[in-house]
């Protein structure tokens, strides 16, 4: 449970503490869930400026380098049907950096096998249940160190 928006962007920053180069972070939620707030958290743990990062609806894809990992941001959402191939997005996934996909469902069945999913539902104002679903191998072992973490194991 995220009770402000400094827990998410706290939750984000300790994902991408974990991260390695390669690694997928889908953000799955509606509108206001917190997706782009946990994508600054991201950011700020990667050691980028969080101002940078803000819902790149109208761009599709925004590179963020200067980091320990470079972070590539993708917001799906205005994306037509058989428009993903023109995104540049297979280039993200195998740039050497964190990928962060919003509106991941718009992938479709091109969406990577393995990946962390983080799930966002509004509860109340401030208040967002959070769940963190590994997808495959690579996934699961970066669940495994967030609950390490997360518990100082």
């Amino acid at each position: 449970m995220s009770h402000s928006t400094l827990h998410t962007e706290r939750l984000g920053e300790r994902i991408a503490k974990l991260a390695h180069p390669g690694d997928v972070v889908a953000l799955w939620g509606e509108l206001g869930a917190g997706k782009t707030v946990l994508a600054r958290g991201i950011a700020q743990g990667l050691g980028l400026d969080p101002s940078d990062v803000t819902s790149p609806t109208f761009v599709i894809l925004r590179e963020h380098a200067g980091g320990r990992l470079p972070l590539f941001h993708l917001d799906l959402y205005r994306l037509r049907a058989g428009d993903l191939g023109s995104t540049g997005w297979e280039e993200c996934l195998e740039g050497g950096g964190l990928t962060v996909i919003e509106w991941p469902d718009r992938a479709g069945d091109d969406l990577p096998a393995d990946r962390l999913d983080v799930r966002l539902e509004h509860i109340a104002d401030t208040k967002r249940r959070v769940v963190i679903d590994a997808t495959g191998p690579v996934s699961r072992a970066r669940i495994e160190e967030l609950a390490a973490d997360a518990f100082g194991a």
